[in-house]
């Protein structure tokens, strides 16, 4: 058309909210559909952040603030990192967005240039190539196997790594996969990061407290000390504090950086909202106890899914250390016939007649960049996840 700039054609929209859009104008026209598409809490946020949500509109804490964060909220992220990942951020070194898209989003606008790469473990997030691609940048896309539950291993680390190399942009544990790195297996890839000083590291801990069986967390600068000037970690409150629609993210890295960051910002949305940074203190002050108790439901939950997917036939399904996706295979699936007579030639062709013809929105596996799978995320309620199993298993039985 020649009105629009070039760098909007390099992105795609969102699948993961093109198919929850879908899945809604379904279900406004009557049908019955089991929406497993979006990655969002079923839980309802802790009642102690949101009485100090209202307190702070009480009090007339509704006004702007600093651009990237009030004091407050800082330090306590700065607390939050000393307490639970032994990390030492001074308030300077820390930005805070509305939500952790932004942040990323800053971070990888502020420093990419056209030509460089950033290195991505497959299957990621829908929306970090996409973001890379929007700067100019080029995703380069470390892919992981089935067999070994979704994990970047060191030497295919090692061979994406060019001199072209920027980030490297790490997710665990993972969305779609739900996969978590042991302490041995994260050492394996900070070892590479570190014997390459010229790489960048982005670390998206958004799952860190959703981790199962005993799993434990660390982050690579953490892990690796000689790392954490070149890193940026950043996390949020959506997921394990339950607050997506809030839109909070926040990282701590570089002061350079989050300098850069804050300059972007104060261009383009300036403040997140008052009103739930107050709200965030409290999240990160307040107790945490709710965390463990809302993660024993999600282990019940998963531990159903990949049974009920793995007796589906043509599927196989790893089990998830983490977060709250399962990520199948449908390879057993591609070549047959629906009921319906459609031909399955793609991931995207499976969850598209799966939702015509069960019911069921799921995201298909290219939009996570490694096919031929698609996602399921089962933060939904018990009995909802059985019936969408079972739509599962009658859809892959009816395949020919």
């Amino acid at each position: 058309m020649g009105f629009f700039a070039d760098s909007l054609s390099r992105i795609q929209p969102s699948a993961t909210i093109a198919v929850s859009t879908k899945a809604r104008e379904l279900k406004a026209k009557g049908r019955d559909i089991i929406t497993l598409s979006q990655g969002e809490p079923d839980f309802d946020t802790p009642p102690n952040i949101i009485e100090a949500a209202v307190k702070a509109m009480r009090d007339g804490k509704t006004r702007y603030t600093d651009v990237d964060g009030i004091p407050e909220l800082k330090a306590a992220i700065c607390k939050k990192f000393a307490r639970e990942n032994g990390l030492d951020y001074r308030p300077s070194q820390v930005s805070v967005g509305t939500g952790g898209k932004q942040v990323l989003f800053n971070a990888l606008m502020c420093t990419i240039n056209p030509g460089d790469e950033v290195v991505i473990p497959a299957p990621c997030w829908v929306s970090y190539a996409e973001i890379v691609q929007y700067g100019g940048g080029k995703a380069i896309f470390a892919e992981t196997r089935l067999e070994d539950g979704y994990k970047l291993k060191p030497d295919v680390l090692a061979k994406a790594i060019t001199p072209k190399t920027k980030w490297f942009l790490f997710n665990a544990p993972s969305n779609p996969s739900g996969a978590a790195y042991t302490k041995a297996e994260l050492k394996g890839l900070t070892d590479v990061l570190a014997a390459n000083p010229h790489v960048w590291i982005l670390t998206d801990d958004m799952y860190e407290h959703l981790l199962y069986d005993g799993h434990k967390f660390y982050t690579p600068a953490q892990l690796e000390p000689k790392l954490y000037e070149r890193t940026l970690t950043m996390n949020g409150l959506s997921k394990a504090y339950c607050m997506t629609g809030w839109r909070l993210g926040y990282a701590a890295g570089p002061e350079p950086l989050i300098k850069a960051m804050c300059k972007l910002q104060g261009q383009s949305t300036s403040n997140p909202s008052s009103i739930t940074q107050w709200a965030a203190v409290e999240a990160l002050n307040g107790p945490q106890d709710f965390i463990p108790r809302n993660n024993k439901v999600f282990v019940e939950r998963r531990d159903l899914v990949v049974s009920m997917l793995n007796q589906a036939k043509g599927l196989k399904c790893p089990k998830p250390e983490g977060a709250f996706y399962v990520y199948p295979s449908a390879a057993g699936c591609i070549g047959k016939t629906t009921a319906k007579g459609v031909m399955i030639k793609t991931d995207e062709d499976f969850v598209t007649a799966l939702l015509d013809e069960e019911g069921v929105a799921a995201v298909h596996g290219a939009a996570f960049a490694m096919s031929p799978a698609f996602r399921i995320s089962y933060a939904t309620g018990t009995d909802v996840l059985e019936e969408a199993c079972k739509r599962i298993q009658r859809f892959c039985g009816s395949l020919r």
